[in-house]
Order: structure tokens, then C-alpha cells, then sequence
């Protein structure tokens, strides 16, 4: 499995979107890394990281993996942190087994999304899964998928994401059956996760955000009104590369809550 890893104090683990890998959170884990140890891992199936044939792409194969991270960092409980896909696995994981877990960020991911925004999701990760003749052509299409993304964030995903194929056209790194699997799976009812969690949680939607709408958010907050709920403006679902300082924040305060002497608490309010 492969990881970014900067800082020294409580563990930050850091868990990526579909398709992408842990350079996404650069600019987090450099503001992160002042206070905290943070790692950034590619997940099973993208980036770096690699699984053998019928490797699972279900939620608890996901969450075994973080668990497994969990348990070598030998440094206590985690803060787990992800992004869409990564928030399903962080809040599956400390479902799980919140004893390897000090607190949750769930960004842009919750219960109750609706079957016609993850039809959206499938089209868009499959219309992603080819090949580019050159830099231009995947910077151009980068540029169009991610509208609100800056441009270094564009950069990172361009030469991060992807590798040269035989031909010498850029390929994807992440595995297009793994992608494809992964979506499938995100369509598991995650209410039931959600309604167990007994670690601290923040759960961050982007104000313009297509796949957790008002709605989901609403019912999410309504399903674990004492868990904390932000909402960041001027982001749609790429809150952590269009804004990460915010989420960096955001982050490090529930590092610190959870650091405090004194009983654990889901929350201390939205």
C-alpha cells in the first residue's frame, strides 16, 4: 500500500475519492503536518497501491485496509479522514471498530444519497477510463471535469493519476474494474453505519455539492443530530483540493478535541 507521511504527533489518516490517490491531499497534509502525523494512502486499486485478482472492492474490503493502517501506525487511535469514497470507508471503518479510531471527518459522502446521482457517478468515472493522446488533451479534460479545481490541483492530478500505457498515451493508474466495482459498492445503504458510530464525527458537505444534495445532508443530520455538520462554502464535491485550508481546519479541530483529557464524546455540537 502505498502512502505520503508527514509530521509527528496524534495520527491523521488521510483516504482519497474514486479514482484518485493520495497526492490529491498535498496542500492538507503540509498544513496538517505541523502539529500532527499524517498519512495520505492510495487505496486499493488506485494510484500506486495494487491488489491481486478478486480482490473486493466492497466496504468492508476497504475498511479492513484502513484498519490494517490503523493497527501498524502502533501510535493509538487514528483520525480518520475521507473524501467521497473515502468518507463511505472512514465512517465504515469506525463503525467497525471504533476502538482503532480517535474521531471521523466524512467529507462530502453520507446516507441517503439517491439512486440517479450515483447513475451520474458511474457515467462520469466510466467516461474517465481512457486513454490521452498527451499532457494537453488530459489537462484539457481535467480542466472540464473539475470546473472549480485551481490549477495546481489540476497539475497534481495530471501528474500524479496517471502513467504512460505502451503506445505512450497516459492511462489512468486507477484500475478501471477496480473504479467500476468501487462505484458499485458505494450504493450500500451506509444509514445503519452512520447510526452506530460512537467516535467523534464531522461531517463536511460542499454548498454546491451534485451528490450529497440539502436533502441527504438534512437526513444525515437528522439520523445523528449530535455529530458536527459543515457546510463549506464556494466548493462542490472537491471540497478538500478546492479549499483545503478550510478542511485542514477543520480537521486539526477535531484532532485537537479528541487529544483533550477527559471522556470521548460523539460531538460537541453542529
Amino acid at each position: 500500500m502505498f502512502a505520503l507521511e508527514a509530521g509527528n504527533g496524534p495520527p491523521v489518516v488521510l483516504l482519497h475519492g474514486v479514482t484518485a490517490n493520495a497526492f490529491v491531499w498535498l496542500p492538507v497534509l503540509a498544513e496538517l503536518a505541523t502539529e500532527f502525523h499524517v498519512v495520505a494512502l492510495d487505496q486499493r486499486g488506485h494510484g500506486r497501491t495494487t491488489v491481486g485478482d478478486g480482490a473486493r472492492y466492497d466496504a468492508a474490503a476497504y475498511a479492513g485496509d484502513v484498519a490494517g493502517v490503523a493497527v501498524s501506525l502502533g501510535e493509538g487511535p487514528v483520525v480518520v479522514v475521507g473524501h467521497s469514497l473515502g468518507a463511505r470507508n472512514a465512517l465504515v471503518a469506525a463503525a467497525r471498530a471504533p476502538a482503532l479510531y480517535a474521531g471521523v471527518v466524512a467529507i462530502d459522502f453520507t446516507p441517503f444519497i439517491s439512486s440517479d446521482v450515483f447513475d451520474l457517478l458511474d457515467a462520469r468515472v466510466a467516461a474517465g477510463a481512457r486513454d490521452f493522446a498527451d499532457a494537453e488533451e488530459l489537462r484539457s479534460y481535467l480542466r472540464d471535469r473539475y470546473p472549480l479545481l485551481p490549477e495546481d490541483a489540476i497539475e497534481r492530478r495530471a501528474q500524479h493519476g496517471y502513467g504512460t500505457s505502451p503506445d505512450g498515451k497516459l492511462r489512468p493508474l486507477a484500475a478501471r474494474g477496480a473504479t467500476l466495482e468501487t462505484c458499485r459498492g458505494l450504493r450500500e445503504d451506509l444509514s445503519e453505519a452512520v447510526a452506530s458510530l460512537s467516535v467523534p464525527t464531522s461531517f463536511v458537505r460542499g454548498a454546491q455539492s451534485a451528490l450529497v444534495t440539502e436533502d441527504a445532508f438534512e437526513r444525515t443530520r437528522r439520523l445523528r443530530p449530535d455529530l458536527r455538520a459543515v457546510v463549506v462554502e464556494d466548493t462542490d464535491h472537491y471540497v478538500p483540493e478546492e479549499r483545503p485550508g478550510a478542511v485542514a481546519e477543520i480537521v486539526a479541530s477535531l484532532g485537537r478535541d479528541v487529544a483533550r483529557p477527559g471522556p470521548r464524546r460523539p460531538s460537541e455540537g453542529s
